[in-house]
Parts: structure tokens; C-alpha cells; sequence
């Protein structure tokens, strides 16, 4: 199929790559053209010099930026250039309400747009393995899964438009309260002079498990914050759900609570440590 891709950042630089490897004729586009330019030396395809160039004869164009302003600015950009028929993929985290009225824009042009914010991180998209919740049309959906599917272990239609926002919105309020709770955990063991080795591996096997514990318990104990979904991001995921929050009438104490604790993880210099360093707050005074 002829695609685009637009935004190469860790997540969208290799689910475009999955795309070229699938045999999808692929063109790119990223605010900084160098990335570009280094992807298609590594993938092939095509790289474009504006969004509409990247997007014209493409029957699926997809998308993963910043927030709500930059899917906006692709939106703009991308919806008078696509074909009718073709299907816009939003795969940025962004308000349903954004979701909704882009779904509106799209329908009234004759182009299909789907809400597929994803989950699994910059591991799930290097590996093929992400999590895609979407919002849309089945019927599009239909049409879209075998091509986002190259980059996806589950995909997964939740509703109407907006809905893919707001199940992605789910995924996030579970991953603020389990990153709090294996920090507490963490900190607790370690000023009880505990192994936390030797707790993971008991514990681990039990009803305290989980993906978290898994992957971050020993670098969270080590104090190593470098890799996975950087907390600027995650504060702005947190932002959007609690505004959802605000108008759905959500009580969200703890989802509050773990955001202002992001946020003191801001002030000690980790905007880009990965999640997980909710540990630092707690490790910093030993």
C-alpha cells in the first residue's frame, strides 16, 4: 500500500520502519529533515519536503507527534492533500475532543480518520510488539489493521471517535498508580536494609507482579532512569486524562497525586528520565 509516516521520533522512526520492511511504499516527513533523511537511508522510501507532499496519493498516512497542536498541524496540513478514500491514523496520544473533530474534518472531505494512540514504548515500537486501542470506523479500522498491524501485537477497536483516546487515557491512570506504588516499594526496602534482589524474586511470583516490577524494579533500585517513556511526556499524557476528568466528573485522587510527584521529578532535572524515576524523589535524601 502507499503510505506516509509523519513524525520520526523514537516511536515513529521505527513503526515507519516496519512499514518499508513490510513492503509498503513508504514516504516520510519530520520537522527536522536530517532524520528524515537518515531514515531513508536505512529503510528506503522516500522523504518529503511538506506534509502535503509526503501524503498525496497515499491511500494510509499515519502519524505520531507531540500533542494536541502538533496533530493539529498536521491534520491541517495533511486532510486537503489526501486522496478521498484515504485513511488519516492518529497515533499520538491526544484529547478525544481533537479526535472527534478531526473525524468530523476527515468525513467531510471523504478521507476516514482513526484515533490509535498506542502503548508498549519505544521497546514495543523497536520490536514490532505495540498495543494500538482505536476510535473510529470498524469499517476503516478494517481496512487499516493489515498495514498498522506490522507494527502491532494487539490492536483493538474500542468505539467511535475518541474513544482510542480515552482507553489510552485508562492505560495511563494504571501506569501513574503501579510506577508509584514500585517506587514506595523500592524505597521502602531499601531502608529496611532488604535485598532488593532477593525481594523482587519473592515477591515477583506472586500477586504483586506485574509488567512494571518485571522491567524496572532493578533499575529503579540501581537508580538508572535513562531508557523508556520520558516524564515530560508523561506529564502530558496526565494533563490531557485529568482534563478529561474535569469534564466527566472522574474522581482521580491518586492520578493527581502522581502527577504533582512528576512534576518534583521535573524540578530535580529529569523531564527525559524515563518514568520510573518516581524512585528519584524518593532515593534522593539515601
Amino acid at each position: 500500500m502507499r503510505t506516509a509516516f509523519i513524525g520520526l521520533g523514537v516511536m515513529g522512526y521505527p513503526m515507519a520502519g516496519h512499514l518499508a520492511r513490510a513492503g509498503h511504499e513508504v514516504s516520510v516527513f519530520n520537522r527536522t529533515p536530517a532524520k528524515a533523511e537518515r531514515w531513508v537511508a536505512e529503510y528506503g522510501g522516500r522523504a518529503a519536503f511538506s506534509i502535503a507532499e509526503a501524503v498525496a496519493g497515499a491511500e494510509l498516512a499515519a502519524l505520531c507527534v507531540g500533542d494536541d497542536a502538533d496533530v493539529r498541524q498536521v491534520a491541517d496540513a495533511a486532510l486537503p492533500a489526501l486522496a478521498e478514500g484515504a485513511i488519516l491514523v492518529d497515533h499520538t496520544t491526544a484529547s478525544a475532543k481533537l479526535a472527534r473533530a478531526l473525524a468530523d474534518e476527515a468525513q467531510a472531505r471523504g478521507v476516514s480518520f482513526l484515533d490509535a494512540p498506542v502503548s508498549g514504548g519505544q521497546a514495543g515500537a523497536e520490536a514490532g510488539q505495540l498495543a494500538i486501542m482505536v476510535g473510529g470506523e470498524a469499517a476503516a479500522l478494517e481496512r487499516a489493521a493489515p498495514v498498522i498491524g506490522v507494527y502491532a501485537k494487539a490492536i483493538r477497536h474500542m468505539g467511535g471517535p475518541g474513544a482510542g483516546q480515552l482507553t489510552k487515557f485508562v492505560n495511563q491512570i494504571c501506569i501513574a498508580g503501579v510506577v508509584q506504588g514500585l517506587a514506595e516499594a523500592v524505597h521502602f526496602a531499601h531502608r529496611a536494609g532488604l535485598d532488593p534482589t532477593a525481594v523482587c524474586e519473592a515477591i515477583s511470583q506472586g500477586a504483586a507482579q506485574s509488567w512494571q516490577m518485571d522491567n524496572r524494579w532493578r533499575t529503579m533500585a540501581e537508580g538508572k532512569f535513562d531508557f523508556g517513556f520520558a516524564v515530560d511526556w508523561m506529564r502530558k499524557d496526565l494533563r490531557l486524562v485529568l482534563d478529561e476528568a474535569r469534564s466527566n466528573g472522574a474522581r482521580l485522587e491518586v492520578t493527581a497525586l502522581v502527577d504533582q510527584f512528576y512534576a518534583e521529578v521535573q524540578a530535580l532535572g529529569g523531564g527525559r528520565w524515563d518514568t520510573s524515576s518516581l524512585a528519584a524523589r524518593l532515593m534522593r535524601d539515601g
